[in-house]
């Protein structure tokens, strides 16, 4: 007879598993290979955001790491989240959120971009743009499908993909401009495609995809049968160009689900309140998924980033204006540190090269960094596959969701550097 664990014992937790997912390794592994946390020999390591952090708490850096605000978004807002909690809405909102914030999504998007998906049936409320992807993925994935994401890729997409069992496939969007080789792009599709997971304005290096790459994924989508998903949370977060949604092109409407968020663009990061959009039949099938998920998401906070999407148009163009003038803020230094600057099109993250300074290895630098100069930022090549953080091995990414003091006080810091090294 087999041994039995005896009661109130712990169960055992198999770290053994190699780095290439298969049907013997569990979902927590195949999410830890799938962002790049667990090693050949089993172990497993903690995010570089964590890391960062905990060095730039222990050498009092300034954390340009992770992309999060340090000051919060409009008092209207605030006020009506206060207001909701004070009066009681504080039970679970309706599976597929509010009437109101379905309603004011729907109403955002007829004003910006002039689309109207209906808010009883093409709308969905989630748990943050995270579980938006997350639900959506273990809805429509299974092992032997292959997801397509651009690379780098925000490091969730590859834990998610690993989760739902299926296989992540890259297409590099390369320097200076960071758009794919639409030649190359076709190379990755094929039959096994599932999903074309899209993030534009794309997190980390700031693109924002013009017209003719949006139209080839389009093209490539419908000749392989594929679903867009596509992540536009930094859509309001655009320098010179204008934002344009997948969905609005030809041919894209009917297999595209769009997705996006109240914290980039209200600067409200941990209310996690996101939704998503798209036709009836895919929006139910992701819906069937997060009802298990989370079911409901932040009650009060649904209702008021309702009061925040119907704000004037003045505050979009205002939030933009300000980042865009924050960006080149650091961007003047970090140039005068030493670095090879790609100026972003969009997003609140910029892209800087190590090799002028004689240095190739970015995570190297990344850890000695907050020591050397006292600012914290992320190394590009650990939001890439292996020969992707090849391509990538000499670029940081730095974050300017800050106040302006804090920047200018980030850029006389970073102009010791050379001095140091």
């Amino acid at each position: 007879m087999a041994d039995m664990a005896s009661a109130g014992s712990s169960p055992s937790l198999d770290t053994s598993a190699g780095t290439t997912p298969g049907a013997s390794t569990a979902p927590w592994q195949r999410a830890a290979i799938g962002a790049n946390l667990l090693s050949p020999d089993g172990g497993l390591g903690v995010t570089i955001f964590e890391e960062m952090t905990t060095l730039a708490l222990s050498t009092g850096a300034i954390n340009l790491g992770q992309g999060f605000p340090d000051e919060d978004g409009p008092d209207e807002i605030k006020a009506a989240a206060q207001s909701a909690i004070a009066s009681g809405a504080n039970q679970y909102a309706p599976g597929k959120g509010l009437p109101v914030l379905r309603e004011a999504i729907t109403a955002h998007q007829q004003r910006f971009y002039g689309l109207s998906p209906d808010p009883d049936t093409e709308v969905l409320v989630t748990t943050g743009a995270t579980e938006a992807i997350a639900a959506t993925l273990l809805a429509f994935t299974q092992p032997g499908d292959e997801v397509l994401t651009f690379e780098p890729f925000y490091d969730s997409y590859g834990a998610i993909i690993g989760m739902a069992g299926a296989t992540h496939v890259t297409a590099p969007l390369l320097a200076p401009d960071f758009l794919p080789d639409l030649s190359a792009l076709e190379d990755v599709f094929s039959h096994r495609t599932r999903i074309v997971l899209l993030n534009n304005p794309h997190n980390p290096t700031g693109a924002v995809f013009p017209h003719h790459v949006l139209a080839k994924i389009v093209e490539l989508a419908a000749r392989y049968d594929a679903i867009i998903v596509s992540d536009e949370v930094y859509e309001h977060l655009t320098f010179g160009v204008g934002h344009i949604p997948i969905t609005s092109l030809p041919g894209a409407a009917d297999r595209t689900i769009t997705i996006s968020s109240a914290g980039k663009t209200f600067s409200f990061t941990g209310w996690k309140i996101g939704w998503l959009s798209g036709p009836e039949r895919l929006v139910s099938a992701v819906r069937t998924v997060k009802q298990f998920l989370t079911y409901s998401s932040g009650t009060p906070f649904q209702g008021a980033i309702a009061v925040g999407l119907g704000l004037p148009d003045g505050f979009f163009t205002g939030i933009a204006s300000t980042l865009q003038h924050k960006r080149d803020i650091l961007a003047e230094g970090l140039r005068a540190a030493g670095f090879g600057v790609y100026i972003p099109s969009g997003t609140y993250f910029i892209n800087v090269d190590t090799a002028p300074l004689g240095i190739r290895d970015s995570v190297d630098l990344a850890r000695r960094l907050p020591g050397l100069v006292g600012v914290a930022a992320i190394p590009v090549p650990v939001f890439c596959h292996p020969q992707g953080a090849e391509r990538t091995r000499s670029l940081l990414r730095f974050a300017f969701c800050k106040k302006t003091s804090v920047l200018e006080e980030a850029a006389e810091r970073l102009a010791s550097l050379k001095d140091r090294l």
